[in-house]
């Protein structure tokens, strides 16, 4: 599938033009795979060990006004490089300190600064709450992991061999299809256009499956929308209102929600894209989130402190459930594992999120009691990765040397 090109002038990106049928590509650039993601994709380099299973512990560093200064200067040098913006970054760890800064700007238009405070679209952090969702079900002994999708939804593809288990885990083989050329087309023909679940499917389901359920990983957001499919008709209510209540109330998060279109609360930052026909960088605060329950939910930086402690110590779920959700296997690429809606990436465990105009990364390191959380406002990438991922580097480089969040730049050969 075609693919944007880039060359670097000066440090920063130039984007050649891209027609329509690329946009569904680039819409998934800067996600757990960034450019690489895709059902037909390659494999990455051979696995590492996970970080999580090495036998050294997390070490952190005290955060004194010498390494916050520190901090300050990596995230405004980081800030100036990749031509963010704005961005905010969250870090906290009990007898360690804290660290929260907004920088840059949050409107190019009135130059309004960047707040701590703002509501963000978080992208794929939603399929942390989505999978949760699921896992609730499972604790109530509604559905099991081991069930075949087919049991709930009608028409996927080899449906009776994929599980619930293999969509929370990325290795169903269905073609993701924020991919497929014509669902981009139909995006970018009305951004703030609102899509059923039922009508972002048949844009995976026309396409092969890409290998047997369970053999490899690969992210794709179909998975997570048929997740959410099994929930409303295991318990007849929108996966909103579930969500809502049986994770989201539970939690004690008062500033995340599913949103119902395009709307977005103040107050908010305007997001920024090159995600378009023509390459152009435009203003993405008002369009339609890709997604769904793959990737359109709201939050804050504190509601995302409170929820990277929930996930990953389980407050949600039984035992047994929150150790099927924390079975990390390899994902082909060096120092990151997936688990049920969760990812290990290099120690860290959470999910990052990229969506036009917005990235945000929510981790936490358990053994050092750690949990950082970064928003931007753009999803350009800066020598093919992410920002949100460059600031998260740039922060833990110097506070966890041991244990560095890094996504690798996709392979030559698919960039």
């Amino acid at each position: 599938m075609a693919r944007s090109s880039t060359t670097v002038d000066r440090g920063r990106p130039r984007i050649h033009r891209r027609t329509a049928a690329a946009i569904g590509t680039a819409l998934v650039t800067g996600t757990l795979l960034a450019a690489g993601a895709g059902a037909h994709a390659a494999s990455w380099s051979s696995p590492a060990a996970p970080a999580h299973a090495r036998p050294h512990g997390p070490v952190m560093r005290q955060l004194t006004p010498e390494v916050r200064a520190q901090l300050d200067r990596a995230v405004r040098d980081v800030l100036t490089t990749t031509g963010t913006p704005g961005v905010t970054v969250g870090l906290w760890a009990p007898g360690k300190g804290s660290y929260v800064r907004s920088l840059g700007i949050a409107d190019k238009a009135t130059k309004a600064p960047m707040s701590a405070g703002f509501n963000m679209r978080v992208g794929s952090v939603t399929k942390t709450f989505t999978v949760t969702a699921l896992l609730r079900l499972v604790d109530h002994r509604q559905v099991s992991l081991d069930d075949p999708v087919s049991r709930y939804v009608h028409g996927v593809p080899n449906g009776h061999r994929i599980t619930l288990r293999h969509l929370a885990e990325m290795r169903s083989g269905l073609f993701n299809y924020l991919l497929d050329p014509g669902y981009g087309k139909a995006y970018m023909a009305d951004p703030r256009r609102v899509f059923s679940m039922k009508e972002m499917l048949p844009y995976s389901f026309k396409h092969p499956v890409a290998f047997p359920a369970g053999s490899r990983f690969d992210y794709s957001n179909t998975n997570t929308v048929l997740l959410a499919m099994v929930v409303e008709k295991v318990t007849g209510q929108s996966f909103d209102r579930y969500v809502a209540r049986h994770v989201l109330e539970p939690a004690h998060l008062d500033h995340t929600f599913m949103p119902a279109g395009p709307g977005f609360p103040a107050p908010h930052a305007h997001g920024y894209t090159d995600q378009t026909a023509d390459g152009s960088l435009q203003d993405a605060t008002d369009r339609n989130p890709p997604g769904g329950p793959s990737g359109a939910m709201i939050s804050n930086l504190h509601d995302l402190r409170s929820w990277a402690s929930v996930l990953t110590g389980g407050s949600l779920l039984s035992p047994a459930t929150q150790a099927e959700r924390m079975k990390l296997e390899p994902t082909g690429m060096p120092g990151l594992s997936y688990g049920l809606g969760i990812f290990a990436n290099h120690g860290w465990l959470g999910h990052n999120g990229s969506l036009p105009g917005y990235q945000t990364v929510m981790v936490r390191l358990p053994g050092a009691g750690a949990t950082l959380v970064v928003h931007t406002t753009s999803d350009v990438a800066f020598h093919g990765k992410g920002p949100a991922t460059k600031f998260a580097s740039a922060v833990t480089r110097i506070v966890t040397p041991k244990n560095v969040y890094d996504i690798p730049a996709p392979h030559p050969a698919h960039s």
